[in-house]
C-alpha cells in the first residue's frame, strides 16, 4: 500500500476514487435491472464485490456530490461490455479531477498543502482535461 502521507494524485485515483466508481456504477447498474453476475462481468470484479458494493461495505469512503453522481447514472446507462466500461471509466475519473474531487481526497488524506497548484499546473499544460 502506498504511503498515505505522500501519495501522487494517480494513486489517489486508483486507491479511492475507481474503487467508489465501481461501486456507484454497480448500484445504478442494479437499478437498471442488471442481474449481479452480469454487473460483476462487465466491471471485471467477482460477484461478492458487487454485493458489497451494493450494500456499501466496500469502497464506502468517498461520497460523491450529486453532480458527480449524476454523471456515474449517466454512464451506468451506456456501459454495455467491458469494453465501454472501459472507456466510461476512464472519462468518470477525468470528470472527478475536473470537479475537484481528486484534489480534495488528496488534500484530505495526505500532507500536501491547501496552496498545491499541482492539478491546476497539469491542466494548463495541456496534460489534464480543460
Amino acid at each position: 500500500m502506498a504511503n498515505l502521507k505522500f501519495m501522487q494524485p494517480q494513486e489517489v485515483e486508483v486507491l479511492m476514487i475507481l474503487p467508489s466508481i465501481r461501486r456507484e456504477l454497480a448500484i445504478e447498474m442494479k437499478k437498471l435491472g442488471l442481474e449481479q453476475k452480469k454487473i460483476a462481468d462487465i466491471l471485471g470484479v467477482t460477484e461478492a464485490a458487487i454485493s458489497q458494493y451494493i450494500k456499501s461495505k466496500r469502497a464506502n469512503k468517498v461520497e460523491f456530490s450529486e453532480k458527480a453522481k449524476e454523471v456515474i447514472r449517466e454512464s451506468a446507462k451506456k456501459i454495455k461490455n467491458q469494453k465501454i466500461m472501459l472507456s466510461e471509466t476512464q472519462n468518470l475519473l477525468k470528470i472527478m479531477h475536473d470537479l475537484g474531487i481528486t484534489c480534495k481526497i488528496h488534500k484530505d488524506i495526505s500532507n500536501i498543502s491547501d496552496k498545491c497548484v499541482v492539478c491546476k499546473s497539469l491542466k494548463e499544460k495541456g496534460w489534464r482535461s480543460k
